[in-house]
């Protein structure tokens, strides 16, 4: 929400200024405007109020667009985890690069709408390519459509689309927007822009919340409804273009200025030398800025994929990790008028010279402080995770499923000194160090004094059980494989060993079936959502019975194992082979409130304080600088995340570490930098003209005297 917070706030700032100068490229030249475009006219008023009925088309455009936008990014992460099965650095990389197209394209709509189509055409026609996006995308989320190849290619160009689609709009929306208003309704306009503030922070909020819920608890091809996640934001989209277009009537449109690449170049020529000196000073400040935006937009991606392995259960409501999101605009809300009602005041009546530069370098302190917190959540939440193996090693553990003790030596290796209880409950995973990629081990066991000898095959990089139990009066052993990993995002795993001596058909919910044979075979793991799961059914030749599996939680693998069935119930024990995740999820709000309250101390603070520093005719071309320091900073991300990969809690300690280097930066900066008042530029570049042009008067004068 960043680009688009930032628009409201700079226009909240808006006072006296032309309504023409900002989130536009503005032209210097006097070229006449070109085309055919209609004489400006009145507008119908709202309830006989000085607001022209138009804002009304325009705000529920802005909030239809917004929803549109944030519930599909929402969701965009987990949808290339989960449906393309991409690794976690790839997700994180094309989320970013996605999101970096979205604040470059701002140019494109900038130049379409001031050299060429006007806003309102530029409007019209980028949403027609947002909508076209929105539903490619959509249509690439259906399962049964292709193979992943078709899906990928699908959701790219839909990407492209809806990045061309959002950045084009983005300079123009709130621009028009202000070009409703009269020249003498300043009050009104600046009025205009906090509701339109509040339509874009009230879509963000309602979109983050509800498209998760669309994805994770409504099924669809038997698997999270992405096509309905997507869907609906673009059946937003469309009803943001109807709203628009329905307006029409009443709009004031104002015509295209000229060429903008080439006034800009004229007025580095002509008498605007100073101005644009002004404004690269600014830009000048600007260089350090993308970091905090590559901090911050990690709220949808890696803080999201920290989310996913985190318990969710609120008690009264399980959240979705991609739900998480919602705070953020949440707590924008709040604390905007908590900063500008209380702290700001609170600290002016303390004497302390808090300046714009001082308020921003905070904001980047609370947000490395946000990534310090997230490397902190991320050391604790490793604690449950499986041991990453390296080349030559494994690991094993024993499920002693036999009546008496037993004791498992492996050769050459110092493993299982005390013998294994019956239905043990194994704490950890041992470590084999092989000798190679693979090697044949030879098993010894010592049963009530019987010893029996067993060869398996273990490579490198893999997770065992030996399954030691009873069969025909003797000892017998199996050797399976285990989960490498935790199960992804959030959900649980559970397979069955049948230790009856017939085949079981397991339901575990009404649409998840599993058959398995008998004598102590092994089924493969189903992934489940995490649930308590007491209703399913165990159907075996002597008739059906419950099956209850109690809960199987967030990130959990499970092992059951069928021992008996009596007294018309069935008999089972549950290990738990990888431990559930037990940090909750409530542990990231603090990461959240900080990186919030410093986004209202960076962001708001940073247009306001380039705002005032900038003359009337480059106010646009700072947005757009502005603009391009987000999507820079998205791109840092994803060449961190492609180029570097590294443990995570590692890569937000990093980050943290070149956001306090780059604040440090930015306050030598930022100490050294003499604050202007443009109007004083204004005024004193009036007296030179006028001295420089009665000088050349006198000349004239003398001149036809002699």
């Amino acid at each position: 929400m960043v680009g688009d917070k930032a628009r409201g706030e700079m226009n909240a700032f808006q006072r006296n200024e032309s309504k023409e100068t900002l989130f536009t490229f503005i032209s210097a030249g006097d070229d006449p405007p070109k085309g055919d475009f209609p004489l400006q006219k009145k507008s119908p008023k709202l309830c006989g109020s000085n607001y022209p009925l138009s804002i009304a088309f325009i705000v529920v455009n802005e909030f239809c667009e917004r929803f549109s936008y944030y519930g599909m990014r929402a969701v965009l992460t987990l949808y290339f985890l989960s449906f393309f099965h991409w690794d976690e650095n790839l997700s994180t990389a094309v989320y970013h690069a996605f999101s970096a197209l979205c604040y470059f394209t701002p140019v494109i709509g900038a130049i379409m709408a001031d050299s060429w189509l006007g806003k309102y055409k530029t409007i019209i026609y980028l949403s027609i390519v947002y909508v076209v996006g929105h539903l490619i995308k959509s249509v690439g989320a259906i399962p049964s459509l292709g193979n992943q190849a078709v899906h990928v290619v699908l959701s790219m160009v839909g990407l492209f689309l809806i990045a061309l689609g959002t950045g084009g709009i983005k300079p123009c929306v709130s621009a028009f927007g202000g070009d409703q208003f009269e020249e003498e309704h300043t009050s009104e306009r600046s009025k205009f822009f906090s509701i339109f503030y509040l339509s874009i922070n009230a879509g963000s909020l309602i979109s983050t919340f509800v498209t998760p819920v669309l994805r994770g608890d409504v099924k669809c091809f038997g698997e999270d409804c992405y096509a309905l996640a997507f869907g609906v934001p673009a059946a937003l989209m469309v009803l943001a273009l109807v709203v628009f277009i329905a307006g029409s009537g009443l709009y004031r449109k104002t015509p295209p200025q000229g060429n903008v690449l080439l006034e800009v170049c004229k007025c580095i020529g002509k008498q605007l030398i100073g101005e644009v000196k002004m404004v690269t000073r600014v830009l000048f400040l600007f260089i350090p800025l993308p970091m905090f935006w590559a901090l911050f937009d990690q709220q949808g991606s890696r803080w999201t994929l920290q989310a996913t392995k985190m318990n969710a259960d609120f008690g009264i409501y399980v959240l979705q990790p991609d739900q998480m999101q919602f705070l953020n605009p949440l707590l924008i809300l709040v604390f905007i008028p908590i900063f500008d009602l209380g702290l700001y005041p609170l600290i002016n009546m303390c004497k302390l010279n808090f300046t714009p530069i001082r308020k921003m370098a905070t904001g980047m302190i609370l947000a490395g402080l946000a990534f310090g917190l997230a490397a902190v959540i991320e050391v604790k939440i490793n604690e449950t995770d499986m041991p990453r193996l390296v080349p030559k090693e494994s690991l094993i553990r024993v499920l002693n499923l036999a009546k008496n003790p037993v004791q498992v030596t492996i050769q050459d290796k110092d493993l299982f000194q005390q013998p294994v209880e019956s239905f043990q409950n194994p704490a950890e995973y041992s470590k084999l160090i092989l000798n190679g990629e693979q090697q044949s081990l030879h098993f010894t066991l010592q049963h009530q004094g019987l010893t029996l000898a067993f060869n398996y095959t273990v490579k490198e990089k893999s997770v065992y059980s030996l399954i030691v139990f009873e069969a025909q009066g003797s000892l017998s052993s199996r050797l399976i494989t285990d989960l490498e990993a935790k199960p992804e995002n959030g959900l649980a795993a559970v397979r069955f060993i049948n230790a009856l001596n017939q085949d079981v058909n397991l339901t575990i919910n009404s649409k998840r079936f599993i058959a398995v044979q008998k004598n102590y075979s092994a089924s493969e793991y189903s992934l489940l959502e995490r649930d308590i799961y007491n209703n399913g059914k165990c159907i075996t030749e002597t008739g059906e019975f419950p099956l209850e599996l109690g809960l199987l939680d967030f990130g959990a693998s499970y092992t059951v194992v069928i021992t008996n069935i009596s007294g018309g119930a069935v008999e089972m024990w549950k290990s738990e082979d990888i431990k559930a995740n037990n940090v909750h999820m409530a542990w990231q709000l603090p990461q959240y409130l900080l990186i919030s309250a410093g986004e209202v101390m960076f962001s708001i603070t940073g247009l306001a304080f380039s705002y005032s520093q900038s003359p009337a005719s480059m106010k646009s071309v700072l947005q757009a600088g502005w603009l391009l320091t987000v999507a820079v900073g998205n791109t840092f991300v994803l060449i961190v995340a492609e180029a570097a990969p590294m443990a995570q809690w590692a890569e937000f300690v990093l980050f943290t570490v070149l956001l306090f280097a780059v604040c440090i930066i930015f306050s030598i900066m930022g100490y050294f930098y003499v604050s202007v008042d443009p109007e004083d530029l204004e005024e004193k570049e009036e007296k030179r003209e006028t001295s420089s042009r009665g000088n050349m008067i006198g000349l004239v004068t003398q001149k036809t005297k002699l």
